[in-house]
């Protein structure tokens, strides 16, 4: 079912509006300020948004500069139409403009249309059916190997009510993986409920959690609804959920186990009907061995674990990621800069320490900077990603090199991964110990010994062998 904002100061508008879509079978909210409609989208994502362009507070289209709207599609609609407003707010984003009043039908088409949009098309075999041509599946953006086999495991599970563990590096977006993961579950029309759980005051956690009753402390002067009472039936993302404090992390089991909960001041239990999707950014089993984090509250969380790959295990998706960001720029501010062929390998070679928020800001950097519409220079230092360490167990050879080196090479090699063991370094080479001893003779007295396989001599050392024939 498709939910519309509507944004516009005049309440008898809004509700005109929303008497029809719902009579259509879609839902509606409004907000009568720019800021009213930054709140709503602060904590919920509606699939379209029908704002008009003059309100108390701003522009109607500065929503699309103010507020993370994702791919909900954008109508704008006013009193003064004029081609110059039309063209200002198709250029900073809109996807359609209508004048008012609005034709009841015409609302109805795009709302249809947006309907049919939302269809998940079929899941492709061991692959992301529902990757869209540029690249996007829900919120997120990647077509590399290590997105797509994510993709399949979110399509998998959301088809289910268990409890999913997002664990990701800072910045590798696990809040577009909650919000995604929830929209393509049966609680998609339900609230999508957002916590932080390390910015919330001690003070404070338990009212947050499961809200209070009306003169339960100082203060509390009506009932407040606390996250599980807000999430209802819909999906509880709890952000950082490691730094949760240990006496919250009791009473959060105990709902999740029971089902219930008891708001402060309360008498009455309420039930919480909502599925939990937990997320942290550190390994939450070091949190465990350090005493921060319950071992029974983890396993009740990590039912299903989902691992976020960083930006540095998903290169192939830079070039997608930047020319979407620069997009949402150049409709933001009318411009139409794209990306030289310098930027992009700048880009690719970065290590991206901050992932996708990193690359998102770099990007909105480079636009700032830019002087003319091709950036082919960054403007920054960026951090060339690190050299993975050579693995000692593997060695290489130049076409040529010679079969006495490649032996030779091959017994220093395995010396060295045997920690100088030379019976276990004959076992693996499939020589005797004679032979193997007998080669180590011959390196160290024509000078071919180095210093780090002589210093290994000692280890294993069998009795003298007589001096072959």
């Amino acid at each position: 079912m498709t939910n519309l904002l509507i944004v516009d100061d005049d309440k008898a508008v809004c509700d005109a509006l929303a008497s029809l879509v719902v009579a259509e079978g879609f839902t509606a909210d409004s907000a009568g300020t720019l800021r009213e409609a930054e709140l709503y989208l602060g904590a919920q994502r509606p699939d379209a948004i029908l704002a008009d362009l003059m309100l108390p507070d701003g522009d109607g289209v500065d929503l699309l500069a103010g507020a993370d709207i994702g791919e909900a599609p954008f109508i704008v609609m006013t009193g003064r139409a004029s081609v110059d407003t039309a063209i200002h707010a198709m250029r900073a984003g809109a996807t359609d403009y209508l004048t008012k009043p609005v034709d009841p039908q015409h609302l109805l088409a795009l709302l249809r249309a947006i309907e049919k949009q939302k269809k998940p098309r079929p899941f492709g075999s061991g692959a992301a059916g529902q990757v869209t041509e540029s690249g996007g599946f829900g919120r997120l953006i990647g077509t590399s190997r290590a997105m797509r086999h994510m993709y399949h495991e979110l399509e998998r599970v959301a088809r289910t009510d268990a409890s999913v563990f997002l664990v990701g590096e800072s910045g590798t977006g696990k809040e577009l993986v909650a919000q995604t993961l929830h929209e393509l579950s049966a609680r998609r029309e339900a609230p999508f409920t957002p916590v932080n759980c390390g910015a919330i005051s001690p003070m404070l956690l338990e009212s947050e959690f499961f809200g209070h009753e009306k003169g339960s402390f100082t203060g509390a002067h009506r009932q407040h609804q606390g996250y599980f009472d807000q999430a209802g039936t819909g999906t509880l993302f709890l952000d950082e959920v490691t730094e949760m404090p240990v006496e919250l992390q009791v009473k959060l089991l105990r709902t999740l186990e029971s089902g219930a909960y008891l708001r402060v001041g309360g008498h009455g239990e309420c039930q919480a009907n909502c599925r939990i999707i937990a997320a942290t950014n550190r390994d939450p089993l070091e949190a465990v061995a350090e005493g921060r984090f319950r071992v029974d509250l983890f396993h009740r969380l990590n039912v299903f674990p989902i691992v976020i790959p960083p930006l540095r295990e998903r290169v192939d998706d830079i070039d997608v990621l930047a020319a979407r960001f620069l997009a949402v720029l150049n409709a933001r501010y009318g411009t139409e800069r794209r990306f030289g062929e310098g930027a992009l390998l700048s880009l690719r070679a970065h290590s991206w320490p901050g992932n996708v928020r990193e690359l998102r800001n770099v990007v909105h950097r480079a636009h700032i900077m830019a002087t003319n519409d091709l950036i082919d220079d960054i403007g920054i230092t960026l951090v060339a990603a690190p050299e993975p360490a050579p693995d000692p167990s593997i060695i290489s050879f130049h076409v040529g090199t010679s079969i006495d080196e490649v032996e030779r090479e091959l017994i220093f090699a395995t010396l060295l991964k045997c920690d100088g063991v030379k019976k276990k370094t004959a076992q693996i080479l499939g020589v005797s110990l004679k032979t193997l001893y007998n080669k180590l003779e011959y390196y160290e007295a024509t000078g071919k010994l180095p210093e780090s396989i002589r210093s290994l001599r000692a280890v294993g050392k069998p009795p003298a062998f007589p001096p072959s024939p």
